[in-house]
């Protein structure tokens, strides 16, 4: 198990390839490499594994927006010019530094949303899939092309598309490895909006601070009984949201929430 930090994170957080900045509750995850087009090397991906783990533990952090520099690209992938010159022996060193990554986004607590422009490929778009909600702009091209080059998605792709999409769907994408277009990709449903050419990161952060006005107690029980309750049966799934309602009835947020909507003022959330 991560063990997170607890320090808050600063207004701007600066690695080499990512950057992390604060719009008050609102944290916004940036990939910034983008003479690479933002592609995944494993430098970057311990990065993404190092900041997640700070927000993942920033009790007041109440939404992610993951987005990205350079105008082409959201991520096109694996960094494969890295890659070319790995042994078998790196290849597999590599291996949980990526799955950190990915799965620090994943797992944050709060709701995340990845802000696309450009191309999403490989695993770009498998980052854009860990996140709870896809906004995209008109120019988002999206694919997971690991077939073509003899692998496989390895970020959650095969698991995280069919769980937008269905298996079937995801399955065709996923053999021929083709790319959509944004017009396809939204229609198929592997994205929450789609806006105008290049308001994607300014849509994805005003959806964040819209959730950030909510409960934050209440918005990362929501997310955990979502989360948990993603393919069980029906009952069981009913006992998870059963269980994340009692999380949520004795708190102090709920005390406030109910005390704000009978005094007709906003709720002046105490976040437990």
């Amino acid at each position: 198990m991560r063990v997170a930090s607890l320090r808050r994170v600063t207004e701007t957080t600066s690695y080499e390839h990512v950057t992390v900045r604060r719009h008050a509750e609102v944290a916004e995850l940036v990939l910034d490499r983008p003479a690479a087009h933002n592609a995944l090397s494993t430098a970057m991906a311990a990065q993404i594994a190092a900041a997640t783990a700070d927000l993942a533990g920033d009790r007041t952090v109440r939404a992610v927006v993951v987005s990205s520099t350079g105008e082409k690209a959201f991520c096109v992938g694996a960094d494969l010019k890295e890659r070319n010159s790995f042994s078998d022996a790196e290849l597999m060193r590599q291996r949980p530094v990526f799955r950190a990554a990915f799965g620090g986004v994943l797992d944050l607590p709060m709701p995340t949303i990845a802000a696309v422009h450009g191309y999403a490929l490989g695993g770009g778009f498998e980052l854009a899939l860990s996140c709870d909600l896809i906004v995209a702009d008109e120019t988002a091209v999206v694919g997971l092309p690991e077939v073509s080059v003899g692998v496989i998605p390895g970020g959650g792709g095969t698991q995280l598309l069919p769980r937008r999409i269905g298996s079937s769907r995801a399955a065709d994408l996923i053999f021929s490895a083709r790319r959509l277009d944004a017009q396809e990709a939204d229609r198929l449903g592997i994205f929450d909006r789609l806006v105008p050419t290049g308001e994607a990161r300014a849509a994805a952060l005003e959806l964040a601070a819209q959730i950030a006005r909510r409960s934050p107690v209440g918005v990362r029980a929501a997310k955990r009984a979502l989360r948990r309750g993603s393919g069980v049966d029906l009952a069981t799934g009913l006992d998870v949201e059963d269980g994340a309602w009692r999380e949520t009835a004795f708190s102090a947020d709920r005390r406030e929430g109910v005390a704000a909507f009978n005094e007709k003022r906003d709720p002046v959330w105490p976040g437990a």
